[in-house]
């Protein structure tokens, strides 16, 4: 399937690729040595023989690396320790406490409650 590459905010094209399975928002992968955050996915119809079709998938993504901290949980990727408190649970902010990090050096960690 013909997948873009869209710069998220601008748009701007980055490349055009083939691949079986596109990323879901919220996950990381790399392409030609470059890692990038999907950010939002969106599908591009086609009618043919009276019928719509999925012609093409848009991933608007961000050039970034994917921290060494990120992790799967429950609903997709996050950044830091999931089990406390102040944890944003997404794979674009670790925290409100501790924004950059790391979770093992803050004074605040306590547990999720629930």
């Amino acid at each position: 399937m013909l997948v873009e590459l869209r710069q998220s905010g601008s748009e701007r094209l980055l490349d055009r690729i083939e691949l079986d399975d596109s990323p879901q928002p919220g996950r990381w992968f790399v392409h030609d040595a470059r890692s990038y955050l999907v950010l939002q996915r969106r599908h591009r119809y086609a009618l043919r023989s009276g019928r719509y079709q999925l012609a093409s998938v848009v991933l608007l993504v961000k050039q970034q690396q994917q921290p060494a901290d990120a992790q799967r949980y429950r609903h997709g990727w996050v950044i830091g320790d999931p089990s406390c408190r102040f944890n944003a649970l997404s794979p674009l902010l670790r925290c409100a406490v501790l924004p950059d990090g790391p979770c093992e050096q803050c004074l605040h960690h306590e547990p999720r409650g629930g």
